[in-house]
């Protein structure tokens, strides 16, 4: 069975939309060879739209009804996430402040955020960098990271 109820392509990653019921639940970043695959239902098909808004304007407000899991320190650090402008990136140092947390707790709830792009982890960064994505320290998961705050800065 297809795990995704759609595939987005974009121009640093295909993006795995799963839903649940009435609900987005995650989004993933795949590599560009994947196939696309339309909506198969109406979340994921307001999902794309969604996100081809924010391709096209980096200031577009996402209005999705989302579904997620995590603990309630995961989730104080998805809403901060969700707080933060785009074009104005925060350290992990500075959430975590912000926050009364510690920044590799900040990094690892970034890590293990279920909704990318929605819930922008992109937008922290380290002191001295980029900083990590998706739990990788180099490689693609960091250029997509450099090209969401590329675009985020227009």
């Amino acid at each position: 069975m297809e795990r995704h109820q759609a595939r987005l392509v974009t121009s640093f990653a295909v993006l795995g939309i799963t839903t649940q019921a009435d609900a987005l639940t995650g989004i993933e970043f795949l590599p560009r060879s994947t196939p696309p695959l339309a909506p198969r239902n109406s979340v994921a098909e307001e999902a794309c739209r969604q996100l081809h808004a924010y391709l096209q304007d980096p200031h577009f407000a996402f209005r999705l009804p989302v579904r997620i899991e995590g603990t309630s320190h995961r989730k104080k650090v998805w809403a901060a996430l969700s707080r933060i402008p785009p074009g104005q990136p925060l350290t992990y140092g500075e959430l975590a402040r912000r926050l009364g947390s510690a920044p590799r707790a900040v990094g690892q709830a970034c890590a293990a955020n279920p909704l990318p792009v929605l819930i922008p982890c992109h937008r922290v960064v380290g002191a001295t960098g980029l900083g990590g994505f998706m739990g990788a320290g180099d490689g693609d998961p960091l250029a997509i990271k450099a090209w969401l705050l590329r675009h985020e800065s227009r």
